[in-house]
């Protein structure tokens, strides 16, 4: 862990939609508190007020949005969460849980709109500031199969709505990222049940666990 997060653990939570990341990050919230850890439960976009609204333009906007658009909604939206949510939360020893991050607009706005992956790349350290996730899980299975948990939650939203072979690069990009950076990034099977998923997650936390409790101690 970097000198801004030696208090405390920032930890993302990353799929395509219907993969059940919000449902791991809930479970492992309340694990985690049950433990005596302080635990904040955010996302990216939407985690803070300013994110809200553009939360609600990103996904629900009737207007055309062009993609380089997107991906600077998306940026402004994750500079505001850190500066405003995540460093504070990190400087009082809190165990950061966050709903997407910087990997999902790789994945989305690079590998599936075609924007240049540098760039965003680029956009991202400044928007972070340097802090990348101290640890990443990335809940996978194919598209075709996630998209039909989506279609039971009701209407779609912008993203949610794109066609399969956008929703197949977006996967391919996440595999791509996870390939990069195996350390930061673990893999999990979207297709496993919650119970059965839930352990697995909390296992791999135990090394940044102890990591935090050393540094506390």
């Amino acid at each position: 862990m970097d000198e801004l997060s030696t208090q405390g653990l920032f930890i993302t939570f990353e799929g395509l939609d219907g993969s059940g990341k919000s449902t791991q990050l809930a479970l492992c919230a309340q694990a985690l508190t049950a433990q005596g850890y302080s635990v904040l439960t955010t996302r990216n976009p939407g985690g803070t007020a300013f994110g809200q609204e553009l939360r609600e333009i990103l996904l629900h906007s009737k207007r055309p949005v062009f993609p380089l658009s997107e991906l600077l909604l998306f940026i402004a939206d994750r500079a505001q969460h850190m500066d405003e949510v995540v460093f504070p939360a990190l400087a009082k020893g809190t165990v950061v849980l966050c709903d997407r991050h910087m990997d999902s607009t790789l994945a989305y706005q690079g590998y599936g709109r075609g924007l240049s992956i540098d760039t965003i790349r680029e956009l991202n350290h400044i928007a972070i500031q340097g802090k990348q996730p101290d640890l990443t899980f990335l809940f996978d299975a194919e598209p075709a199969v996630l998209a039909q948990r989506v279609n039971h939650r009701g209407q779609a939203d912008r993203m949610e709505g794109e066609k399969a072979a956008f929703h197949n690069k977006v996967r391919a990009g996440f595999l791509a990222l996870a390939e990069q950076e195996p350390q930061r990034i673990q893999v999990f099977n979207a297709l496993e049940s919650p119970e059965a998923l839930h352990p697995k997650v909390m296992q791999s936390l135990e090394a940044v666990l102890k990591a935090l409790d050393s540094l506390k101690a």
